[in-house]
């Protein structure tokens, strides 16, 4: 089964290296927004079955995003991808629905887990 999967973050070099570390052979249909708001439109648009979201975006941050999301829909599955690991930033971000969080730059063992621990793979 092919996963649906948008990947948030301002930064395409985040965005390529977050795609570098998805597990070989994992069949999933990538899409990307380059901040928050494209990431709500790219959402609302597909509803896709998995989020990654940077949480440090101009405009429209991770943050808003997960409020918005849980505003607007009952179910979404986002996995946090961010340089800010911070206690109180994680804690928020859980708060709002997130699955996991992740630090970047990510490990692609502990994505692969995360992602089997959710039942994506």
């Amino acid at each position: 089964m092919t996963v649906s999967v948008l990947v948030a973050d301002d930064s395409k070099f985040a965005r390529r290296q977050l795609l570098r570390t998805l597990p070989e052979g994992w069949d999933a249909d990538v899409r990307h927004a380059k901040d928050g708001q494209e990431a709500l439109d790219g959402f609302r648009e597909r509803q896709p079955d998995l989020l990654f979201l940077d949480l440090t975006m101009p405009d429209v941050d991770g943050f808003q995003v997960l409020e918005t999301l849980s505003q607007e829909f009952e179910h979404y599955n986002v996995i946090v991808i961010s340089a800010d690991v911070q206690p109180k930033a994680v804690e928020r971000a859980t708060e709002l629905g997130a699955l996991a969080f992740i630090k970047k730059p990510v490990d692609g063992e502990e994505l692969t887990n995360v992602l089997g621990q959710h039942g994506f793979l």
